[in-house]
């Protein structure tokens, strides 16, 4: 069975997203440990972790992934913004430890004007200072492919290996391929010589070793476009090939491959989900 998942609504505590994954009928899922947005956090309790643990061995859940806050921004210039960030993202990385979660995907950041140069050096020097606080902990920070949308930086693989090559310690970072995000910053994908290039170029820049996870999402616009609007599989402008091949790439065989597309989490769309995510899996059949 290939790591098939998607990303599951923690509503009513994180051991209902597993039971929602396993009813979907994934393998694997992707959470957030915490409400997304806003900085305050409730604690986890010793009833909450073992609850997690519980259901997950039970169900057969793994990898579990989570994804990190979207107030963080790792690039802020503004330096208030800048601590709260670190320290969330140091606060989530403990979560995950307690939960026995292996990676934390996080966007890298935006630079809000203070340029690529300004932002990767605050990116780099955040990671850093995670790295030493929460020294072996054994969670990957694993930086997510961005759509480049205004400011934002990590729309580029040689940004993210910029990045990653800046850091002190990278036995901890890696890599999340998110395909609308590669798609709209202008990476293609849809014939077989530029799916080719597109893994060439994370192989060339990055290591496919770093690659750790892979979210699924057609796109709402055009290759180069910027916009970060994901569309169910097939029916955006990716279109259908380009997840055929993701499937059938034993290159990616043991990689996480997260949906994350319009509705995932919604349990009225149960049915709809579980369709896509049993065509997907009918790709693996080569």
């Amino acid at each position: 069975m290939p790591l098939l998942g998607a990303h599951m609504s923690i509503a009513g505590g994180l051991d209902k997203a597993v039971l929602r994954g396993s009813r979907l009928g994934c393998n694997t899922i992707q959470i957030f440990t915490k409400n997304t947005n806003q900085w305050k956090e409730r604690h986890l309790t010793g009833e909450d972790i073992d609850a997690f643990h519980e259901i997950r061995k039970r169900l057969n859940i793994e990898p579990v992934i989570a994804h990190s806050s979207y107030l963080v921004n790792l690039a802020s210039p503004d330096d208030e913004t800048y601590e709260k960030s670190i320290s969330a993202v140091c606060h989530e990385v403990g979560r995950c430890e307690q939960l026995g979660i292996g990676c934390l995907v996080m966007h890298p950041g935006s630079h809000r004007g203070a340029g690529e140069e300004k932002g990767i050096e605050r990116i780099v020097r955040a990671i850093d200072r995670v790295s030493r606080d929460r020294r072996g902990t054994g969670v990957s920070i694993t930086l997510e492919t961005t759509a480049g949308q205004g400011a934002t930086l990590g729309h580029t693989f040689r940004q993210i290996a910029r990045i990653m090559d800046g850091v002190k310690d990278t036995s901890n970072l890696a890599l999340c391929l998110d395909t609308c995000h590669a798609f709209a910053a202008g990476y293609e994908m849809r014939d077989a010589e530029s799916y080719e290039g597109l893994f060439g170029e994370i192989e060339r820049l990055i290591g496919r070793g770093h690659l750790k996870v892979i979210h699924l999402n057609d796109s709402k616009k055009g290759c180069g476009s910027r916009v970060d609007r994901h569309e169910d599989i097939g029916k955006g402008m990716i279109g259908i090939e380009p997840f055929r091949w993701i499937m059938q790439d034993d290159r990616l065989k043991d990689i996480p491959k997260i949906l994350e597309t319009p509705g995932i989490g919604n349990d009225n769309n149960r049915d709809r989900n579980r369709e896509t995510l049993q065509l997907l899996r009918s790709f693996d059949c080569k």
